[in-house]
Parts: structure tokens; sequence; C-alpha cells
């Protein structure tokens, strides 16, 4: 049985949060620097409006099992599950998501996905930039980005929405989640905590219990008679420190504002909706991506661990995974519908790669790059829709395939971001946005 949170390549989840804020080269950026570096960027023409979530399956969805079952495949292929009728005519799903089924109406299918690369780390890498990692990378094990995720340009080319960050990834990052060279002006804010343990708190924004407002305050007039005795000589060395105390102070209001951490106050939901949502990490996270994309944020990337299911695999998925997915996921586009969100909240629900259609010795399915399906909705884009198809046994796109960089092109087209622009990197060389990709027209 494998050890949770760890991976059949060795990587812990743990090591995750060891990247802290920025993922640049491992670096640990606190809120106060973050907020430094965002200042000095120049400003983009903001799109006010649309926002993503990306609930990133960390280990690889069985699609064959779940979004493009395959019924009259010979038994070593096929399963042990049965597909179900959704909302939506011809779009069968896994007996096992009958909530999803139900919100068919509102999310796209594309089962002619593909990227061909089976391993974790230059996979993950892949779906998560849409730029294949150059030779060399060293398969998820190394916690630096080659390119910036879809979240990090969103943050660099948009900017803020008033005092909270445009990018936030919980409950922590993944290793290719961060800015590369973009630096920390598009760094995500990470809460490395897990929103559905009953004392979750945030750092740098929600006090830990027991911190009271006052405390706070008095820690502030504390950092402000330092401040005034540095202020009191000249000096670059004294207008840095200066510098550095406005960031601090604007830190310190994030931490206090009303708004900023009523976002966070996941505790002020419902009962009935955060059981509705499940009482697991995977959904309180969704939760907490819905509340955050209401209060501006414009990217969000839910990382979900445990998927990689070499053994067991329908057992695990029936026992554990696909209820966990039935219940977020279902709940999130509901609730996005349901609060007149959904058209400017673009939703994508993937792993890195789907699992081997042919099932192997342990009666799970191994890494399987070359064909597997994703999910998408909102943020503009028709739900309802298969695009598409895979071959009889589910091995490759039978049709029409689509990857990575198309899925970059869509992401940032649907953002009012160029895909055809280009960034520098710290060097001068021009890096387009996205890598040749192709806008999905199915969906839009």
């Amino acid at each position: 049985m494998k050890r949770k949170g760890i991976f059949c390549d060795g990587m812990r989840r743990r090591d995750f949060v060891k990247i802290g804020q920025a993922g640049l080269f491992g670096a640990t950026w606190s809120l106060p620097q973050l907020l430094s570096q965002q200042a000095s960027a120049k400003d983009a023409s903001p799109v006010e409006q649309r926002s993503l979530i990306i609930v990133f399956l960390k280990g690889g969805l069985s699609t064959i099992d779940t979004w493009d079952m395959k019924p009259d495949a010979p038994a070593e292929f096929r399963g042990e599950f049965d597909p179900i009728d959704s909302r939506v005519a011809g779009m069968q799903v896994c007996n096992h998501l009958p909530r999803l089924a139900g919100q068919t109406d509102k999310f796209s299918l594309i089962r002619s996905f593909t990227h061909g690369n089976s391993g974790h780390g230059a996979a993950d890498h892949y779906v998560l930039t849409g730029y294949h990692p150059v030779a060399g990378f060293n398969a998820g094990l190394s916690p630096n980005n080659q390119r910036p995720a879809h979240g990090a340009i969103i943050s660099r080319t948009l900017g803020p929405r008033g005092p909270i960050p445009p990018y936030i990834c919980l409950p922590d990052m993944h290793p290719s989640g961060g800015s590369s060279y973009l630096g920390p002006v598009a760094a995500p804010f990470t809460i490395n905590a897990d929103p559905n343990d009953p004392g979750f708190t945030v750092r740098d924004i929600v006090p830990p219990p027991g911190i009271v407002d006052d405390r706070a305050l008095a820690r502030q007039e504390l950092l402000q008679t330092v401040d005034r005795f540095r202020n009191s000589s000249a000096g670059t060395a004294n207008k840095l420190a200066r510098t550095a105390s406005v960031f601090r102070e604007k830190a310190f209001e994030l931490m206090t504002s009303p708004g900023t951490r009523r976002a966070f106050a996941i505790q002020d939901e419902p009962k009935s909706l955060r059981d509705e949502y499940g009482r697991t990490s995977l959904g309180q996270s969704c939760l907490m991506a819905r509340r955050l994309v209401e209060a501006g944020v414009r990217c969000v990337t839910v990382n979900h661990v445990d998927w990689d299911t070499h053994e067991n695999n329908f057992v695990t998925l029936k026992r554990d995974l696909l209820p966990q997915l039935d219940a977020a996921m279902s709940t999130l586009f509901r609730d996005l519908g349901d609060r007149g969100i959904l058209d400017r909240t673009m939703v994508i629900v993937t792993g890195e790669f789907g699992r081997t259609p042919r099932i192997n010795k342990g009666v799970g399915r191994d890494h399987w790059g070359p064909g597997f399906t994703v999910a998408v909705g909102g943020g503009g884009l028709r739900g309802g829709q298969v695009v598409g198809t895979s071959d009889a046994r589910a091995e490759r796109p039978a049709d029409n395939p689509y990857g990575p960089e198309d899925l970059a092109a869509t992401i940032h087209r649907q953002l009012g971001i160029d895909p055809n622009g280009e960034f520098l990197t710290p060097e001068g060389r021009p890096v387009k946005i996205v890598n040749n990709g192709r806008v999905i027209q199915e969906l839009t």
C-alpha cells in the first residue's frame, strides 16, 4: 500500500511545503517582501472580472475510470466501474460521480488531451506552465520552475485587485506553481495550511489563535518605535529601511483588513455548505478557492495529492478519492453558478497525466501521458461539451488532439492576456507567454 503523501518517485508531500511563497530556486518570500515587489511592477491592462481556479490532482487522475469510460473494451482495460448518464445527453461519467453527473451542463470534457510525457516532474511542469521542460530537468525532485506557472503569468500581467494577492496556492504550492524568471513580483502567496483543519489560520494575514488585535497593535507600535530610531539618520541604507517599513505597514494593513481577513475566514461559511463541499482537504480547499475569487483573487491553484494509484486503483478511487472529488467539484460548480460568478470564474480539473488504460498486476494503473481527459468550465467557456474523442481503449486521441500549450492559450485568452505576448528573462531573452498553442475553439 502506498504511504499517504508519497509518490512513486519518492517525492513527499512535505517537500512541497519547503518551496515557500515564491518557488523561485527554493526562495521564501514573506508577505511584506511580496508586496514590495508587486509595488514595483509595471501596470498592465486589467481584466476586472474573470478569475481562474486550477484543481490539480497530483499523481494523475485515472480518466478512463471517471471522465472517459470504455465499457466495451476488454476486461483488462475497462475496469470495475460503470458509466452513468449525466445531465447532458450523450455525456456519460463514472457511477461513483453521481453528483458531478448532475452538473455536467456547467463544464466540458476534453477527451483528446495528450502530451506524451509520463514522468511526474516533467508532466507536472508541462501542464502547469504550458512548456515542456528541457533536457536535464530533474523529474520533479528539484523545486525550481523552468517556466512560470499560469497563475504567475496572470499575476505578473494583470496584477492585484485591491489588497489581496492576485495568485494564491493552497493548501500548499506545487513545485511547478512558482514564478520562475518572472521573479517574486509574480510569485504566489501560499497558505501552507489545510482549510479542513479545525484550527485553520493563514500566516501573515489571519493571526494565530490567541493573538488578538490588541497584541498585534502593540507589536506594530514597537516596530514604529524602532523605525523612528532608524529614520533619525540620513543615508541610502536608512532610505531603504524607511521603504521597507512602508511595505511592512502595508502588510500589517492587509493582515488587519476586515475584507481580506473575511475572505480567509472559512469558519464563517454555513455548516451545511461546508458539509456539502466535504469535510476533506480537497472539499474545503475548493470552498476556500470560491471565497478567494469572490474577494478578487485572479488565480487560485488547489494542490491535492495521492492520486498516484499504481496499486488497488479501484478500491482507492471508490473508497477515498472519488467521493471527495464528487462532493468538492459538484458543489463548486453549483455554488459558483448559484452565486452568479461561474461565467467569470474559469475552473480546470486535471492531473499531470492520466493512468494506463491496461490494468497492471497490482490491480492499479500506471502513468499515462499519451491520452487523458481534462475538465474545463466557467470563465465564459461553453459547458456541456465533449471535445475530441479517444480511441477504443482510451490509449490515445482518435481525433482533434489538444495539449498543454493549447490549454495555456485558452486560459490566457479567456483572461484577457495575449497568448502571443512575450516576457523578457533577466538576461534579456524574449520568451512567449504561450508556446505556440491554439485556443480550443469548441469551448469558446
